[in-house]
């Protein structure tokens, strides 16, 4: 029986995740606190992980409760504690001093900033998927590749590339349900460079992309549509919600089923 096995939130685009026991759905169908930040150069670029390796040495945890961030750097011998709504210029400051250029923080309470703004719905995948990528790499586990891969809900009880089947058609819209929310799926999710990267040294795996290309195309599931991939570096499912599930929470644990 599939269920929810992990939801993961990643409160400053780039930085570290935080697993937490529930969520709630935003009015944009977006997960409440994910993506809620982003960091921004002066010129308003986004400053993440496919454009500054570096942000990959930054170090964070997060207090959703209380809504706070603790911050290291290299530079740093100790975490900084700063408060996320009223010590945002703190924050910016630490990072611009790490970087060596100045950034700012960016909030967006309604919509986050998805890499997919017509699918700002969760990002989801299998723990088996996740097992099944990371043998392909005798150097990774699953929580290194979990950790690359940055997907916001894990599915226990299927098999490995279980999530293949969501991608929706124009005509025939498959629809998830977790708990009592409703989503559906849009797209399986491009990959950029951040894979390939350690996420905590950002040193790059040898080949990654190669291997990987290689390996999800010899292992994708003959009932998948493959109009999807004119590429195979493609991994995790896009998804959105209706305004009908605002407030609706997705809870550890909930059962999920498949809606054609």
């Amino acid at each position: 029986m599939p269920y929810l096995a992990k939801i993961l939130l990643y409160p400053i685009k780039s930085l570290d995740g935080v697993e937490v026991e529930q969520t709630k759905v935003l009015a944009s169908g977006a997960l409440e606190y994910d993506r809620e930040f982003a960091i921004f150069d002066v010129q308003g670029r986004f400053v993440n992980g496919k454009r500054v390796g570096k942000i990959h040495l930054i170090r964070s945890k997060f207090d959703i409760r209380n809504r706070t961030i603790s911050l290291q750097t290299p530079k740093q011998d100790s975490p900084q504690i700063f408060h996320l709504d009223t010590e945002q210029p703190e924050i910016a400051a630490s990072l611009s001093d790490f970087l060596g250029f100045a950034v700012k923080l960016g909030q967006n309470s309604f919509l986050g900033f998805p890499d997919d703004t017509n699918s700002p719905g969760p990002t989801v995948i299998s723990t088996a998927t996740l097992t099944e990528v990371a043998s392909w790499f005798p150097d990774l586990d699953v929580e290194q590749m979990r950790r690359r891969i940055r997907a916001n809900i894990e599915v226990g009880g299927v098999p490995a590339f279980w999530e293949d089947q969501l991608f929706s058609q124009p005509v025939n819209k498959v629809s998830l349900r977790v708990g009592d929310v409703s989503l559906f799926g849009v797209n399986p999710c491009q990959r950029c460079i951040v894979p390939t990267r350690n996420p905590d040294s950002g040193e790059v795996y040898p080949n990654f992309q190669k291997i990987f290309v290689r390996q999800r195309q010899a292992t994708l599931p003959n009932w998948v549509d493959s109009s999807y991939f004119h590429h195979f570096y493609r991994l995790s499912v896009n998804t959105r919600l209706t305004p009908a599930e605002t407030g609706k929470t997705f809870q550890i644990g909930d059962t999920i089923d498949i809606i054609s």
